[in-house]
């Protein structure tokens, strides 16, 4: 297999690529018209439907670094990628809308770190504050690089043209049509996605005569029967993922995982924008139902390359593991849906930035600027102030995409990142919500030295001295220590300190009542299909039930 990543591509891919551009800008324009003040800008107005922000919940996360990165993951460790899926996604993101979305939606917060300050006080709003806008230029980075990357291999656009058009891209529709631009494109990049990687799937299949061929080439290759089970050998590091069941479940599936689905703005901001409290509610667990169903469309295409491509997994060149879905793209499609599979790929990428950007923007402008620097100015000043913030956010995302270089995985640097950034925040946020007498300076230290804690462990596995199976398996811990470095700090500091009083935690924590979850629901909603928890509980038994044939 020569020839490197380059595709094939003819007349008709690059005018499906051009459409697809057209359409993008063209629903930015369209959206800029429902712009009239910040929170239209910055949240929709809080007036879309469910199903829209249901689909641009789960379009948020399925960028470049998932459809990448989890193929990557499948090709490396086989079938124990699908614990990112089953357990570390769907229980956290049905969490979200039966538990935290009361309080996010009916506490009326623009924002996670607006949480925190009603919450604890403002020194721990501003720290979340900040360290949220470095986490998202930094993932939008990510993205940005990955897909430049892809781009420059597989068409030959030089690396600094291809990472200008797409900033250019994506700083276009949401400079323009704000989240709401942002939101009608992921839903229609939610379909060009999944109809660019469906036919990867389809024919790759077929080249290896089937699920059961390919479950017999698997077994032959270096994963062995290993790479076909998610759970066996987990009682020690004999597996792919060189990880523990205990990491597993505590690190991945509890502590990374509702780190990021429950307190990560860039997917609560799609919650936040719903119409009513049923909406918001239900926003996360609609989006629960695809994510089940994704990892056909990105472990599978994983396992396929793994059986197809001969030498994948070197540590540099086009055999690199991220190359896993481009070198099937290059093997199997046709011409047109080589387009298709194109477009996809690019609107994969472009869902991951505008959520990153989307999410930064916001939070600058309400938490860092509005809050510290300039206090009390016209709507109209901080809705420019967010268009800036875009542009501001894009330019620092190039400037952060090469961080991620350095890493064959993608995957790999973002799960550390999550351990660094999410981890003890979302440890910081359970704590407060449960806990009312959590005083405000143990809300500020333990975040502070959770935060830490998982930074001193990523520097201290890298320098040597703390030893792992594999980066992955650091992260997981990384997180369970800064989970239990939060716990420990507010245990100490909690009786020590002051808390605030309950008049001031109505609506904010559990058993204070304050949150109204059916005030403001429409009649439609009231109907027993559209309960959060039925919705939540099915998707959860399908969770558990699509773990049995791979057990």
């Amino acid at each position: 297999m020569g020839g490197g990543l380059r595709l094939d591509m003819n007349a008709l891919d690059y005018t499906i690529l051009a459409l697809y551009f057209v359409t993008v800008l063209g629903v930015g324009f369209a959206a800029r018209r429902a712009i009239r003040t910040s929170v239209d800008f910055f949240l929709s107005g809080r007036s879309l439907p469910a199903w829209v922000t249901g689909l641009a919940f789960v379009s948020a996360n399925l960028g470049a670094l998932e459809i990448i990165g989890m193929a990557a993951n499948g090709a490396q460790y086989g079938m124990m990628t699908l614990h990112y899926y089953w357990i570390g996604a769907v229980p956290a993101m049905v969490f979200l809308g039966i538990v935290m979305m009361p309080f996010y939606y009916g506490s009326r917060v623009r924002s996670v770190p607006e949480y925190l300050r009603l919450r604890f006080n403002r020194p721990t709003h501003l720290l979340n504050a900040v360290s949220f806008a470095v986490a998202q230029v930094l993932i939008a980075g990510v993205n940005l690089y990955a897909l430049a990357l892809i781009m420059q291999a597989l068409l030959g656009w030089p690396l600094g043209v291809a990472v200008v058009v797409g900033a250019a891209i994506v700083l276009t529709y949401i400079t323009i049509g704000g989240l709401s631009g942002a939101i009608y494109n992921e839903v229609l990049q939610f379909f060009v996605i999944v109809a660019g990687l469906i036919p990867i799937t389809v024919l790759g299949l077929a080249k290896v005569g089937g699920v059961g061929g390919l479950m017999d080439a698997v077994r032959d290759s270096r994963l062995g029967e290993a790479g076909l089970h998610t759970w066996a050998d987990t009682g020690g590091s004999a597996n792919p993922l060189g990880a523990h069941w205990i990491g597993i479940v505590f690190g991945l599936g509890f502590v990374l995982s509702f780190g990021y689905w429950t307190t990560n703005f860039a997917e609560v901001q799609r919650a936040l924008s719903a119409r009513n409290m049923s909406a918001a509610r239900r926003t996360p667990i609609i989006a629960a139902y695809p994510k089940l169903l994704i990892p056909a469309v990105t472990v599978i295409p994983g396992l396929i390359a793994l059986v197809t491509v001969e030498g994948l997994g070197a540590e540099s060149g086009d055999l690199q593991y991220n190359n896993a879905v481009p070198l099937l793209m290059r093997d199997l499609l046709p011409n047109g849906v080589l387009g298709v599979a194109v477009t996809g790929l690019l609107a994969s990428f472009m869902a991951g930035m505008a959520a990153n950007v989307s999410g930064f923007n916001t939070v600058f402008t309400y938490d860092i600027w509005q809050a510290y620097v300039h206090r009390d100015r016209p709507d109209e000043y901080y809705l420019r102030v967010g268009r800036l913030a875009t542009i501001g956010g894009v330019l620092i995302g190039i400037g952060t995409a090469f961080i991620a270089a350095g890493f064959s995985n993608i995957m790999n640097y973002i799960q550390a990142l999550f351990s660094l950034f999410n981890a003890p925040l979302f440890a910081t946020f359970i704590i407060g919500m449960f806990w009312k007498r959590m005083t405000p300076l143990a809300g500020f230290w333990s975040l502070l030295v959770g935060t830490l804690g998982s930074l001193a462990t990523y520097l201290l596995y890298k320098g040597g001295v703390l030893h792992f199976d594999s980066d992955l398996e650091e992260s997981f811990w990384g997180a369970g220590i800064a989970f239990a470095l939060v716990v420990v700090v507010a245990g100490v500091l909690t009786p020590l300190t002051r808390p605030k009083p309950d008049r001031e935690l109505h609506g904010l924590v559990y058993g204070l009542g304050g949150v109204d979850r059916d005030g403001d629901m429409l009649t439609g909603d009231r109907a027993w299909y559209r309960s959060p928890a039925l919705l939540g509980g099915i998707v959860l038994l399908l969770s558990a039930l699509l773990y049995l044939p791979v057990f």
